[in-house]
């Protein structure tokens, strides 16, 4: 039996289990749904299971989340393969602005919407099928690690890799969790952004006063907040902290720079919205820091009296180039938060969770089996590119096993909406990336 007619017999069982995936909220940042990741997990060793694993373990360390660890021992003289995935999700953003429930996966025009549909339980069931297709014996070893904690940072991973140090060794790394530039073009993510953020409070006042009777004389601390936020770009949107590295486009990201207008579709850009920043769109999104304001504490409008505001704060992120280091990011931005904010106002700045910015050159046999079996499988050359987003597993791993080729691919497209409102995963290109993962375990058997 070929490698593709036995893809083609798991694909039906792959989208039931992804569907079934799909339905567990397993949104590990909020505590009320701790054991929906859990349940998660579970499901996921079950899936390990079923498909041949001999043995599966759930881990974890103190305070993080379950993570599923399922190997596949090699053949005498093979290497083994590491593919990774991650099966928490983002928060829904409001179940109300989705046009289907997040939670219940929705078949529409190709494409399959829900909640970690494409991010990340795609990867999962991509791994689970390609293994599937050698009915549970693979012809290289594998170890299959899908982790519960990536959409929170991965806080605790840098623990439980020096925990499994010799459980999660492997000569091969595949890392399911980035995108493509289309649906039928493959990509292998040669650059990643890294990642850090803070809580900033900026506190002006005891306790609120009347705005009349004081206002003009005393300050509010909403209106020096958003001062100090403004202060984190410049007149053309890039971002204006010192320090930071702002990397060029490389030969590693060779690639079409895509079309403005693609670029406003496919992220929802309103009509008459300037893009910010200087430089090439994939300049832009994978060589530039860019920082966001991701929430703010004060009041809702509709409860505000009419009093100035004592106290505000705000969750900055800021991903940071390629070649940057966090520990050295997460001080620039302080200083600049320090030195900018307005009329002498109290300062409050808590470093949160923090990921390291990867580069790799794919160059190699690892790197040419994947361009033979991704080519096969899309029927089209793979392309190099470069990622916005940031994978704290990436670097991570890089850093504990410096002897592994790492092949950052996945199986979402520029209109998955990751993160976003109506996520969604393109059934075509999943069958095209479980085909791909399939043949490139077959190449490197006989590499």
């Amino acid at each position: 039996m070929s490698v593709k007619t036995a893809v083609d017999g798991v694909l039906a069982g792959a989208r039931a289990d992804l569907e079934r995936l799909v339905r567990i909220p397993s949104i590990w940042a909020d505590p009320a749904h701790s054991e929906d990741t859990h349940a998660s997990a579970r499901t996921v060793a079950e899936l390990a299971r079923g498909a041949g694993a001999a043995t599966v373990r759930i881990v974890e360390v103190a305070g993080g989340a379950p993570a599923v660890v399922a190997q596949w021992p090699a053949p005498e003289g093979q290497p083994t393969i590491l593919l990774y995935a991650h099966h928490d999700v983002q928060p829904t953003g409001g179940d109300e602005h989705w046009t289907t429930p997040p939670f219940e996966p929705t078949e529409r025009d190709g494409r399959l919407y829900g909640r970690g549909a494409a991010d990340d339980k795609a990867g999962v069931l991509t791994h689970i099928a390609a293994l599937r297709a050698y009915a549970g014996r693979p012809p290289i070893g594998v170890t299959l690690f899908i982790e519960g904690e990536e959409e929170s940072g991965s806080p605790t991973l840098p623990a439980l890799l020096r925990a499994h140090h010799d459980l999660l060794a492997a000569d091969v790394v595949v890392i399911a969790d980035a995108a493509n530039p289309a649906v039928d073009v493959p990509a292998l993510t040669t650059s990643l952004r890294g990642l850090v953020d803070c809580v900033v409070e900026v506190a002006m006042l005891e306790h609120p006063v009347h705005s009349g009777m004081a206002g003009g004389a005393a300050g509010d601390a909403l209106t020096a907040l958003c001062r100090l936020l403004a202060s984190l770009h410049d007149e053309h949107g890039d971002v204006a902290v010192p320090g930071l590295v702002r990397g060029e486009r490389t030969a590693a990201g060779v690639g079409d720079d895509g079309a403005e207008a693609e670029f406003r579709a496919n992220n929802g850009l309103l009509d008459g919205v300037e893009l910010i920043g200087c430089g090439s769109i994939p300049e832009r999104i994978w060589c530039h820091p860019a920082a966001a304001i991701l929430g703010i504490d004060a009041p809702r409008v509709a409860d505000a009296p009419n009093v100035l505001v004592p106290r505000a704060r705000a969750l900055v992120s800021l991903r940071i180039a390629p070649g940057d280091d966090p520990a050295a990011a997460q001080h620039a931005l302080t200083e600049h938060l320090q030195a900018h904010v307005p009329w002498g106002a109290q300062l409050t700045v808590v470093p949160r969770t923090g990921g390291g910015p990867f580069s790799l050159e794919a160059i190699g046999d690892p790197y040419d089996a994947a361009r033979r079996a991704f080519a096969e499988a899309y029927g089209n050359d793979v392309r190099e590119i470069g990622m916005g987003g940031s994978i704290p597993f990436v670097a991570e791993f890089a850093r504990t096993f410096p002897g592994a080729a790492v092949l950052v691919t996945g199986v979402g497209d520029p209109a998955s909406h990751w993160h976003g409102i109506d996520e969604s995963l393109h059934l075509g290109m999943f069958a095209r990336g479980v085909l791909a993962e399939a043949l490139l375990l077959a190449e490197l058997a006989r590499g």
